[in-house]
Protein backbone atom coordinates (compact mmCIF):
# COMPACT_ATOMS: atom_id res chain seq x y z
CA UNK A 1 0.00 0.00 0.00
CA UNK A 2 1.78 2.43 -1.35
CA UNK A 3 1.18 6.16 -2.73
CA UNK A 4 3.56 7.70 -4.98
CA UNK A 5 5.26 10.32 -3.30
CA UNK A 6 6.41 13.54 -4.75
CA UNK A 7 9.27 16.04 -4.22
CA UNK A 8 6.50 18.62 -2.31
CA UNK A 9 7.32 19.66 0.99
CA UNK A 10 5.66 18.03 4.08
CA UNK A 11 1.88 19.24 4.55
CA UNK A 12 2.02 21.71 7.35
CA UNK A 13 -1.58 21.63 9.58
CA UNK A 14 -2.71 25.42 8.87
CA UNK A 15 -2.97 24.75 4.76
CA UNK A 16 -5.85 22.23 6.08
CA UNK A 17 -9.31 22.71 6.54
CA UNK A 18 -12.54 21.38 8.07
CA UNK A 19 -13.40 19.70 4.28
CA UNK A 20 -10.05 17.64 5.06
CA UNK A 21 -10.09 16.78 8.38
CA UNK A 22 -13.83 15.73 7.98
CA UNK A 23 -12.46 13.18 5.23
CA UNK A 24 -9.63 12.38 7.40
CA UNK A 25 -11.09 10.87 10.36
CA UNK A 26 -14.00 9.37 8.36
CA UNK A 27 -11.01 7.96 6.61
CA UNK A 28 -9.63 6.57 9.89
CA UNK A 29 -12.71 4.57 10.68
CA UNK A 30 -13.29 2.87 7.67
CA UNK A 31 -9.40 1.99 7.48
CA UNK A 32 -9.99 0.09 11.20
CA UNK A 33 -13.89 -1.41 9.67
CA UNK A 34 -12.06 -2.09 6.32
CA UNK A 35 -9.18 -4.20 7.84
CA UNK A 36 -11.37 -6.11 11.04
CA UNK A 37 -13.31 -7.35 7.48
CA UNK A 38 -10.25 -8.52 5.70
CA UNK A 39 -7.33 -8.55 7.44
CA UNK A 40 -5.37 -6.34 5.67
CA UNK A 41 -5.09 -1.84 5.12
CA UNK A 42 -7.42 -0.44 2.30
CA UNK A 43 -5.82 1.63 -0.09
CA UNK A 44 -6.07 5.20 0.47
CA UNK A 45 -8.73 7.00 -1.80
CA UNK A 46 -7.45 8.45 -5.20
CA UNK A 47 -8.41 11.77 -6.57
CA UNK A 48 -8.24 14.03 -3.81
CA UNK A 49 -7.18 17.20 -2.84
CA UNK A 50 -3.58 17.34 -3.72
CA UNK A 51 -2.47 18.70 -0.07
CA UNK A 52 -3.91 15.08 1.40
CA UNK A 53 -1.08 13.34 -1.05
CA UNK A 54 1.84 15.46 0.23
CA UNK A 55 3.97 13.85 3.07
CA UNK A 56 2.59 14.42 6.55
CA UNK A 57 2.91 13.39 10.30
CA UNK A 58 -0.51 12.60 11.97
CA UNK A 59 -1.77 10.78 15.46
CA UNK A 60 -5.10 9.24 15.36
CA UNK A 61 -6.69 8.71 19.05
CA UNK A 62 -9.03 6.30 19.57
CA UNK A 63 -11.49 7.13 22.70
CA UNK A 64 -14.56 5.15 24.33
CA UNK A 65 -17.93 6.99 25.08
CA UNK A 66 -18.51 6.63 28.85
CA UNK A 67 -22.47 6.27 30.02
CA UNK A 68 -21.91 9.60 31.66
CA UNK A 69 -22.24 13.19 28.63
CA UNK A 70 -18.40 13.57 28.30
CA UNK A 71 -17.28 10.86 29.68
CA UNK A 72 -13.82 9.75 27.66
CA UNK A 73 -11.26 6.81 28.19
CA UNK A 74 -8.68 6.83 25.89
CA UNK A 75 -8.71 3.19 24.21
CA UNK A 76 -5.59 3.43 21.70
CA UNK A 77 -3.52 6.41 20.54
CA UNK A 78 -0.43 6.06 17.66
CA UNK A 79 1.33 8.39 15.11
CA UNK A 80 4.14 9.78 13.84
CA UNK A 81 6.11 12.38 14.08
CA UNK A 82 8.20 12.23 10.93
CA UNK A 83 6.33 13.16 7.49
CA UNK A 84 7.81 10.10 5.82
CA UNK A 85 4.60 8.96 3.43
CA UNK A 86 1.31 10.59 2.03
CA UNK A 87 -0.64 12.21 4.21
CA UNK A 88 -3.87 9.74 3.57
CA UNK A 89 -1.72 6.85 3.59
CA UNK A 90 -0.16 8.08 7.36
CA UNK A 91 -3.63 8.28 8.82
CA UNK A 92 -4.81 4.53 7.69
CA UNK A 93 -1.61 3.25 8.82
CA UNK A 94 -2.00 5.13 12.56
CA UNK A 95 -5.20 4.32 11.90
CA UNK A 96 -4.94 0.60 12.23
CA UNK A 97 -1.91 0.70 14.56
CA UNK A 98 -3.95 2.59 17.14
CA UNK A 99 -6.81 -0.12 17.06
CA UNK A 100 -4.96 -3.04 17.10
CA UNK A 101 -1.46 -2.57 17.88
CA UNK A 102 -1.20 -0.07 21.05
CA UNK A 103 0.94 -2.06 23.50
CA UNK A 104 -1.52 -0.07 26.29
CA UNK A 105 -4.63 -2.16 25.15
CA UNK A 106 -6.15 -5.02 23.82
CA UNK A 107 -6.98 -4.46 19.85
CA UNK A 108 -10.15 -3.47 19.17
CA UNK A 109 -13.01 -5.40 18.84
CA UNK A 110 -16.52 -5.18 16.42
CA UNK A 111 -18.52 -4.37 19.25
CA UNK A 112 -16.82 -1.51 20.10
CA UNK A 113 -17.19 0.66 17.10
CA UNK A 114 -20.39 2.02 18.23
CA UNK A 115 -18.48 2.93 21.41
CA UNK A 116 -15.10 4.65 20.49
CA UNK A 117 -15.01 8.11 18.52
CA UNK A 118 -12.14 8.53 16.71
CA UNK A 119 -9.87 11.67 16.28
CA UNK A 120 -7.29 12.96 13.73
CA UNK A 121 -4.22 15.35 14.80
CA UNK A 122 -2.22 16.41 12.05
CA UNK A 123 1.43 17.55 13.27
CA UNK A 124 3.61 20.33 11.74
CA UNK A 125 7.22 19.46 11.72
CA UNK A 126 9.31 19.86 15.47
CA UNK A 127 10.61 22.86 16.87
CA UNK A 128 13.41 22.65 18.56
CA UNK A 129 13.45 24.31 22.18
CA UNK A 130 16.61 26.12 23.32
CA UNK A 131 18.49 24.14 26.08
CA UNK A 132 17.96 27.13 28.99
CA UNK A 133 15.34 25.90 31.10
CA UNK A 134 13.71 29.31 31.14
CA UNK A 135 13.61 29.18 27.52
CA UNK A 136 12.04 25.73 27.42
CA UNK A 137 9.14 27.20 29.56
CA UNK A 138 8.81 30.56 27.99
CA UNK A 139 9.19 28.43 24.66
CA UNK A 140 5.72 26.64 24.88
CA UNK A 141 2.24 27.28 25.23
CA UNK A 142 -0.46 25.25 27.03
CA UNK A 143 -3.76 24.82 24.37
CA UNK A 144 -1.64 25.18 21.78
CA UNK A 145 1.60 23.21 21.31
CA UNK A 146 2.67 19.65 21.85
CA UNK A 147 6.14 18.51 22.51
CA UNK A 148 8.80 15.69 22.45
CA UNK A 149 11.26 14.97 25.00
CA UNK A 150 14.56 12.91 23.35
CA UNK A 151 17.28 11.77 25.60
CA UNK A 152 19.74 9.14 23.94
CA UNK A 153 17.06 6.20 23.22
CA UNK A 154 14.38 7.36 25.13
CA UNK A 155 11.45 9.26 23.76
CA UNK A 156 7.78 10.77 24.62
CA UNK A 157 5.29 12.67 22.78
CA UNK A 158 2.46 14.27 24.03
CA UNK A 159 -0.26 15.91 21.79
CA UNK A 160 -1.45 20.04 22.62
CA UNK A 161 -4.67 18.32 23.53
CA UNK A 162 -3.61 15.77 26.63
CA UNK A 163 -2.64 19.22 28.92
CA UNK A 164 -5.87 20.65 28.23
CA UNK A 165 -7.68 17.57 29.19
CA UNK A 166 -5.57 17.33 32.66
CA UNK A 167 -5.60 20.87 33.40
CA UNK A 168 -1.66 21.04 33.28
CA UNK A 169 0.27 24.28 33.36
CA UNK A 170 3.58 24.26 31.44
CA UNK A 171 5.61 22.86 33.80
CA UNK A 172 3.41 19.95 34.12
CA UNK A 173 3.50 19.47 30.93
CA UNK A 174 7.03 19.13 30.62
CA UNK A 175 7.44 16.67 33.84
CA UNK A 176 4.88 14.18 31.98
CA UNK A 177 6.11 14.48 28.63
CA UNK A 178 9.80 13.48 30.71
CA UNK A 179 7.64 10.63 32.21
CA UNK A 180 5.89 9.40 29.05
CA UNK A 181 9.60 9.13 27.56
CA UNK A 182 10.35 6.90 30.64
CA UNK A 183 12.49 9.47 32.38
CA UNK A 184 12.52 11.32 35.35
CA UNK A 185 10.09 14.33 35.74
CA UNK A 186 12.62 16.97 35.80
CA UNK A 187 14.78 16.06 32.97
CA UNK A 188 13.43 18.44 30.95
CA UNK A 189 15.92 20.78 33.83
CA UNK A 190 18.99 18.96 31.94
CA UNK A 191 20.96 20.23 28.73
CA UNK A 192 21.19 17.28 27.49
CA UNK A 193 17.84 16.35 26.91
CA UNK A 194 16.47 17.76 23.78
CA UNK A 195 12.69 19.74 24.08
CA UNK A 196 10.90 20.36 20.07
CA UNK A 197 7.43 21.51 20.18
CA UNK A 198 4.63 21.26 17.58
CA UNK A 199 1.06 22.41 16.48
CA UNK A 200 -1.75 20.34 15.21
CA UNK A 201 -4.97 20.55 13.52
CA UNK A 202 -7.28 18.33 14.75
CA UNK A 203 -10.80 16.90 14.07
CA UNK A 204 -13.04 14.39 15.94
CA UNK A 205 -16.34 12.55 16.00
CA UNK A 206 -18.56 14.35 18.31
CA UNK A 207 -20.27 10.96 19.03
CA UNK A 208 -19.50 7.20 17.53
CA UNK A 209 -20.05 7.69 13.80
CA UNK A 210 -21.65 11.30 14.02
CA UNK A 211 -20.85 14.72 13.36
CA UNK A 212 -17.06 15.65 12.85
CA UNK A 213 -16.03 18.85 14.08
CA UNK A 214 -11.92 20.64 14.48
CA UNK A 215 -10.90 20.13 18.17
CA UNK A 216 -7.46 22.01 17.85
Amino acid sequence: MRLRTSKAKPVEPDELDDTHGVLLVRLARSSVEHFMDKGVPPKPPEGLDELLTKPGAAFVTIQKVGARRGEKELRGCIGTISPVHPLLETVVRVAIDAAFRDPRFPPLTRNELDEVIFEVSVLSRLKPLGRDPRDRISGIKVGRDGVVVVRGPNQGLLLPQVPLDYGWNELDFLGYACIKAGLPANCWLDKNTLIYRFTVASWSEVEPRGRITRTL
